[in-house]
């Protein structure tokens, strides 16, 4: 493998002038900054050297989360034993794994934030889940980080803050931690890549398109995180690429972009005709094609995709509207370009853990496939002085997988399938938890055409020929009828009772939940005569979300502000006023499932489009996943070895 090293520009982002009044301004603790190569650990079975509890800034607010564990191929180092076990090491540039050397090696850091829960630190060390990486020869770090909730004590004092922009704030001190320390550790600073889902997957991608952002300077200060080497120079946050599988992002279009996709198709529940929140469903949907019509976004063409209006449906036509149902029919396309028939259909798809060395609990135990010793997030953590404020007393399942879904669906509340990989095809809809990953009640289809004519069952939504093996849609409508109804309720990220993550996620010291949507606080105020001819109307909803949105955080912040370090695409598209003003990572790797009611499918598709004008950017991997739903979805293949051969090729650039 011949490698070439990708040479991160040093001053793109914020600006030279910005950088050194940075630096001059800041009084950075080094000592406190410096890794000890003196104390690590050793797997002789397996030839890993490992360190935890690497605390990565000099003020961390808990090191339960700001604080990292290390782990690295054994033919990287050179190492002296200690007389307490413990081993002094230094970097050998000489030893090989599969074309890589210390100065060349991948370093890969696991996001796993589920809902935009915290990642634990780990506190022990287990090899089988970080193995695949370390025998490619990558150095694998796993950097805690804060999540969206605050944490308190037991008399329910606030230890320390969650929320935005916190969670990618502890990442990014955790890079820079690295880079100041690089001469020191193995693994090559310019081929960096985080990989998550879901929250996780939504964090991986901002710190991808984040880097260098001045948004985060004075939250980088707050924690003493390294801002320049011991010569004085600036040190970056960029990074090489980010793995973003189902990324829940985009927040601040994210319930708009839900209606119009979804929302407007369903007359059940919170969107059933007598309710108030039917009207602003519709609105919404209207909202975001005012979005979308104002985003700029092109396709492969360079035709600009705009929306209509349409005699049915909300702003159902137009350039974007066909773009989106290309995407469905080319996801369909390729599941049967992919498939070998007889082919069995399972109620529901395993959630692969995506080889996190972790999960995001307290405990910060590395598993091996089973759910980890300690509490799952949320719960009381091993530590009684540390609990965070959510109730999932009752997750107890044994496995991984299962802590997830158990999680996933506390998080989501009336989103019963959120993280199993299930069919979201029912509004409002509520389903057991399983521990098997497969249901008896698997249905086996001899033939493409057998599959199809299930799809079309009640009605003929899918044309397909067999000549060519490809289909085509009839509308967005059906697809979602059938395969992608809404799982979560009007105001599908920011509920009107503010009990959704991402409510957390804008909370502040003061409230750990608070309303950000900007859109929806503005249509309470404006259609109020309307929504009070239903009779569910509750007028007290203007001034919560009027209120909420004008809260700081506590460093002064507003949620605006907040909302901006935390959306992607704020920096990838001219739409915003952040454009151009950090520095994307090079190579982007974005994977879906297609049946997932967490977030609408647009939420991916506008990310993969944004990147793809981004001039900077030199390759978008994405694709939409037919027949998954809310997991580390994949074509083929499995997506720890998928992920880990993606790295390889943009290493190899």
């Amino acid at each position: 493998m011949l490698l070439m090293a990708v040479i991160l520009p040093v001053c793109s982002g914020s600006t030279a002038e910005e950088q050194a009044e940075l630096i001059s301004n800041y009084d950075q603790d080094n000592e406190a900054l410096t890794f000890d190569n003196s104390a690590w650990n050793y797997d002789e079975d397996n030839d890993v050297y490992w360190q935890i509890n690497v605390v990565y800034c000099s003020s961390p607010e808990t090191t339960d989360y700001e604080s990292m564990g290390i782990y690295v191929p054994g033919a990287y180092m050179d190492a002296t034993e200690n007389d307490d076990g413990t081993y002094t090491c230094t970097v050998n540039t000489d030893n090989e794994i599969n074309g890589y050397t210390a100065e060349t090696a991948p370093i890969v850091f696991p996001v796993n934030t589920a809902g935009y829960s915290a990642q634990a630190a780990p506190t022990s060390y287990s090899y089988s889940s970080i193995s695949s990486y370390l025998e490619e020869g990558f150095v694998y770090v796993y950097a805690g980080m804060r999540g969206r909730d605050n944490g308190y004590d037991e008399n329910d004092d606030l230890i320390y803050s969650g929320g935005a922009p916190w969670g990618v704030t502890d990442l990014k001190a955790a890079i820079r931690y690295y880079r100041f320390n690089q001469e020191l550790l193995p693994g090559s600073t310019d081929l960096m890549f985080t990989f998550g889902h879901s929250g996780g997957g939504a964090q991986s991608c901002l710190t991808g398109a984040t880097g260098d952002s001045v948004l985060y300077y004075d939250y980088l200060e707050s924690i003493g995180a390294a801002i320049y080497d011991e010569d004085g120079n600036y040190i970056s946050d960029v990074i090489c690429g980010a793995m973003c599988w189902c990324p829940i992002t985009s927040l601040d279009y994210a319930n708009e972009a839900y209606e119009w996709n979804m929302g407007q198709y369903s007359s059940s529940g919170t969107r059933a005709d007598d309710t108030w929140t039917s009207a602003m469903s519709d609105e919404l949907a209207e909202a975001y094609a005012s979005y979308i019509n104002g985003l700029g976004l092109m396709d492969e063409n360079g035709e600009v995709l705009t929306l209509e209006e349409s005699e049915d449906g909300v702003y159902t036509s137009g350039t974007y509207y066909d773009y989106q149902l290309s995407v469905i029919e080319g996801s369909l396309n390729n599941f049967l370009s992919d498939t070998t028939f007889p082919y069995t259909e399972s109620a529901g798809t395993t959630m692969a853990d995506g080889g996190f060395g972790g999960s995001g609990a307290p405990s910060g135990e590395m598993p091996d496939g089973e759910m980890p010793s300690g509490d799952f997030p949320g719960e009381t953590t091993s530590d009684s002085s540390i609990q965070s404020t959510d109730d999932t007393s009752d997750v107890v399942s044994a496995s991984f997988f299962d802590s997830i879904i158990n999680f996933l669906n506390s998080l989501f509340g009336n989103d019963d399938n959120a993280g199993t990989g299930e069919d979201s095809t029912t509004d409002d809809s509520t389903s057991e938890d399983s521990d098997d990953s497969t249901d008896s009640s698997s249905t086996t289809y001899e033939t493409a055409q057998d599959y199809i004519d299930s799809l079309n069952s009640d009605e003929t939504w899918i044309e397909y020929d067999e000549e060519t093996n490809t289909v085509s849609v009839v509308s967005i409508e059906a697809f979602a009828n059938h395969i992608k109804s809404p799982s979560k309720d009007v105001g599908a990220f920011d509920d009107l009772e503010r009990a959704q993550a991402e409510n957390k996620l804008f909370g502040n010291d003061e409230s750990n939940a608070l309303h950000f949507d900007t859109v929806m606080a503005a249509l309470l105020e404006e259609n109020e005569d309307t929504y009070a001819e239903y009779d569910d109307w509750d007028s007290s909803y203007i001034e919560e979300y009027q209120t909420d949105i004008q809260s700081v955080d506590k460093l002064g912040y507003s949620s605006e502000y907040r909302q901006n370090a935390y959306n992607p695409m704020y920096y990838i598209c001219d739409y915003y006023d952040g454009y151009g003003s950090s520095t994307v990572a090079t190579y982007w790797r974005i994977r879906t499932g297609i049946e997932q009611g967490d977030t609408a499918s647009t939420v991916e598709t506008n990310l993969a489009l944004a990147l793809e004008q981004y001039d900077a950017v030199e390759g978008v991997d994405f694709e939409t996943v037919w027949g998954q739903g809310h997991t580390t979805a994949e074509r083929t293949g499995d997506s720890t070895e998928n992920f880990i051969e993606w790295v390889n090729e943009c290493s190899e650039q």
